[in-house]
């Protein structure tokens, strides 16, 4: 059962109005129960967050090396864009969005968490993770155990300036979830048990933690066609004849469907399902988190709010109807609340060259320019490709499409450029 929000005129004002959104009813009941509002507060929320997509969008591209991140409130009322200068503060209202002045761009944040990441080997066993905080422009490194000094030598030695760096005490001991399944329950070797994240063409995606290439599955009939861990945390499983994939994710009881993989930004609300736990919902604190477990670090994960215990490792972290990652490991439980990693969907299908089955689901409000054909993707201009709805892009590439160079950000499979919410994807480098 799917239910539509109404794109509603408000007041006279620069704040956008809601979009349209279709949602699973079930998927927005879970929102409604997590986030202790109504149903309907619960859709219109999804409508705003799709306003302020476009919104982020908008300004990420005219404000270039200026942007600072955005990140929503608690509701979901007010984007608030950061900005490394004052006189942007304009534009920024004009649209509709708080600015707010801080000292550090958005691409330095994200280059410091990369120097971090290359000392991940070195890091200690009491630094368990670090991200890119876009709310309070700094990049956070996690200690535990009082071992605040021994953090901050860590660190230093990757030659981040300390104005950057905010330090905060952490009682999280991340692990992965190995025992658990998330969505339907699949079986390693002689009986371990992992979760279904996304459905592919020949087989599904998962954790990485959850078996080595080669291993054998049950239920479904599989190997091990790829696994990465530590360092990533994804897999891909193929699948036996007679095991058919679908474009759906379990919210027990019932499924929502899978139209697709466009990545959601910070603040967005997101919900996971896993076979121990069921089905949680909650919101995305950060993207291109790093953290570390006993067996290593994990770097480029999506930081959230929602929870997991062991058992629901491996499964699908959705957004509306588009998949946004598998469970790789965390802190806490559904009883406390705690902190789950989820390793990205669309770098697991990128690596492997896999295609997201998907259903009808949702259409882009911009429609995709024509795919690539037998000799590949369409030309474009300034001596660029065109962008393809079929090509798999990892972070660095760079495609024309409506006569503008955009250089890939993140990994993503049919994510359109200028479309709403490509922000968290494409990044506008101006005219071709």
């Amino acid at each position: 059962m799917v239910v539509t929000s109404a794109a509603t005129a408000g007041p006279a004002s620069p704040v956008p109005a809601p979009l349209p959104v279709a949602a699973d009813r079930g998927m927005v009941g879970e929102l409604a129960r997590t986030l202790r509002i109504s149903p309907d507060q619960a859709l219109a929320r999804l409508g705003r967050e799709a306003a302020y997509a476009r919104t982020e969008q908008h300004l990420r591209r005219t404000l270039g090396d200026g942007f600072g991140g955005a990140y929503l409130n608690d509701d979901a009322s007010t984007l608030t864009v950061a900005l490394t200068s004052a006189a942007d503060s304009p534009r920024v209202r004009a649209a509709g969005a708080v600015p707010v002045t801080v000292a550090h761009s958005e691409a330095r944040l994200v280059d410091g968490v990369a120097r971090l990441d290359r000392r991940a080997a070195a890091a200690p066993k009491q630094v368990p993770g670090w991200y890119p905080d876009v709310r309070t422009n700094r990049i956070v490194v996690l200690y535990r155990d009082g071992a605040l000094d021994t953090a901050r030598k860590w660190a230093a030695g990757s030659g981040l300036d300390a104005a950057v760096v905010r330090f905060e005490a952490s009682t999280e001991q991340p692990r992965p979830l190995i025992d658990i399944v998330g969505g339907n329950a699949y079986y390693i070797g002689s009986g371990t048990r992992c979760s279904v994240g996304f459905a592919v063409t020949g087989g599904f995606v998962t954790a990485g933690h959850c078996g080595t290439t080669g291993a054998t599955t049950t239920q479904p009939s599989g190997t091990f066609a790829g696994s990465s861990f530590p360092g990533n945390d994804y897999a891909w499983v193929r699948t036996a004849a007679g095991n058919t994939p679908r474009a759906q994710v379990n919210r027990y009881p019932g499924t929502v469907p899978v139209a697709g993989s466009q990545a959601a930004g910070v603040g967005a609300s997101v919900c996971r399902s896993g076979s121990t736990t069921g089905w949680h919902c909650g919101t995305i604190n950060a993207l291109n988190s790093s953290v570390t477990y006993p067996q290593g670090t994990i770097t480029g994960l999506i930081r959230t709010n929602v929870c997991a215990e062991p058992g629901d490792s491996g499964g699908s972290l959705i957004a509306g109807d588009q998949a946004q990652g598998v469970t790789s490991g965390g802190s806490g439980n559904c009883s406390s609340g705690g902190t789950t990693y989820f390793q990205p969907v669309n770098e697991i299908l990128q690596a492997y060259g896999l295609t997201l089955t998907v259903s009808g689901g949702t259409p882009p409000t911009t429609p995709p320019s024509p795919t690539a054909g037998p000799s590949g993707p369409p030309p474009g201009c300034g001596g660029l490709p065109g962008w393809s709805a079929t090509t798999a892009y990892a972070p660095g590439a760079t495609v024309a499409y409506n006569g503008r160079r955009y250089e890939s950000t993140w990994w993503s499979t049919g994510a359109v450029p200028d479309a709403p919410g490509s922000w968290a994807v494409w990044a506008d480098r101006g005219a071709c």
